[in-house]
């Protein structure tokens, strides 16, 4: 299919038309509890997981929900209930948690900051002011966040390249950075480097097609390696493998996902999947997707599961009982090593609270309770 700039520019125009309906003042709401029940094995080591939602663009809606299995509660909204203090509670659009040694990391894209709790009580420690972030990883006595740097702003010529900011975790301050690639997503460390996926996504229809490979010691940019269009996750496996998602240009380039070896630096394998979201559990990838094509107008709803030790797609739907014909958008996917319960969150219609719905490893419907605005990032806590 021949593309034309009229078409890049009508589907930028699509994106940018929806960022004012998303804006509206910004509602609060205390936190509410509702058992759900304690899952298949509330007594292990890991005792429960939080839960980011993003929330609407400009809304101020981003909200921690938590998840208890000893309990069986699941309780949303968190956030403001330990931070009665801090204005705003915890910002606009949530893009990514984590949690390393006691603390909780959260990444608050449009806020311009990484939100620091104390992992037990989500109670405040600090922030860390990074503009426009995006996702974050750890090593050592650092944290490293990838920021798009400029504004948000759909432009074909956009001129303002990424950073991947390292951060004191002791001091919570920006210690050095690293400029890689235009609109950097997510990173991963394997073998002493960090690999950065550069997506270009604000230069419709430029995008970016590169890792960008860095230095852990000297924190300097060594190259970039071409993989693919509008590159998004990355994700080690456990052979020192990564696994890289490209969102393609929502065209007849479409998203997939790509096994990348970073000691040959050559494509290994090229799966025609789709991904939103991927979780690596031993040798297993869970992958969900809402892949949307302005060819058809339409999004293609995908969930399956990779195994990375045959290098094939064992499972073109790893839900079981045909309740995956309830999830509108599938958003986020998580898996609980310890019990193969999968966690899949509903973005919904993207305005309205979404749903999480945890399965049992056999892909049979558990429960579903009602989350925050676009319910996408866990972490587990107790591991």
């Amino acid at each position: 299919m021949k593309k034309t700039l009229s078409a890049y520019y009508f589907a930028a125009a699509l994106i940018l038309a929806l960022l004012p309906s998303c804006r509206q003042e910004s509602i609060v709401f205390p936190p509410e509890e509702e058992e759900v029940g304690p899952g298949d094995a509330p007594l292990t080591d890991i005792r429960g997981f939080y839960l980011l939602n993003e929330g609407n663009m400009g809304s101020n809606k981003s909200t921690l929900d938590r998840y208890d299995y000893a309990t069986g509660v699941y309780t949303r909204n968190i956030y403001g209930n330990a931070n009665p203090d801090v204005p705003k509670e915890l910002g606009d659009v949530g893009n990514d948690l984590k949690i390393y040694g006691s603390r909780l990391y959260a990444v608050v894209n449009c806020s311009n900051k990484v939100e620091v709790m104390d992992a037990a009580t989500t109670r405040r420690i600090g922030q860390i002011e990074i503009p426009n972030c995006r996702f974050i990883t750890f090593h050592g006595p650092y944290a490293y966040v990838t920021s798009y740097a400029g504004p948000v702003e759909i432009r074909p010529d956009y001129s303002q390249k990424g950073y991947v900011a390292k951060v004191d975790t002791a001091t919570l301050q920006v210690v050095d950075r690293c400029i890689v690639g235009f609109q950097p997503d997510e990173l991963a460390i394997v073998d002493g480097k960090i690999y950065v996926a550069n997506s270009g996504g604000y230069m419709v229809p430029n995008y970016e097609n590169t890792l960008s490979v860095i230095d852990l010691e000297t924190f300097v940019e060594e190259k970039r390696v071409e993989v693919a269009l509008n590159l998004f996750r990355v994700r080690p496996d456990s052979k020192g493998r990564l696994w890289v998602s490209s969102r393609g240009d929502y065209f007849d380039n479409h998203s997939k996902l790509i096994c990348f070896n970073p000691r040959t630096e050559q494509i290994e394998k090229v799966f025609d999947v789709p991904v939103s979201a991927m979780d690596i559990v031993g040798d297993s990838i869970y992958v969900v997707s809402t892949s949307w094509s302005y060819e058809t107008m339409s999004n293609t709803i995908t969930n399956a599961i990779i195994d990375t030790r045959l290098m094939e797609q064992v499972s073109a739907n790893f839900i079981t009982d045909g309740t995956e014909r309830e999830i509108k958008i599938p958003y986020g996917v998580k898996v609980n090593p310890l019990t193969g319960e999968i966690f899949v969150t509903d973005a919904g219609n993207y305005v309205n609270p979404g749903w999480l719905i945890c399965y049992s490893r056999e892909g049979v419907r558990q429960w579903r309770v009602r989350t925050g605005d676009i319910p996408a990032h866990f972490a587990f806590f107790g591991e």
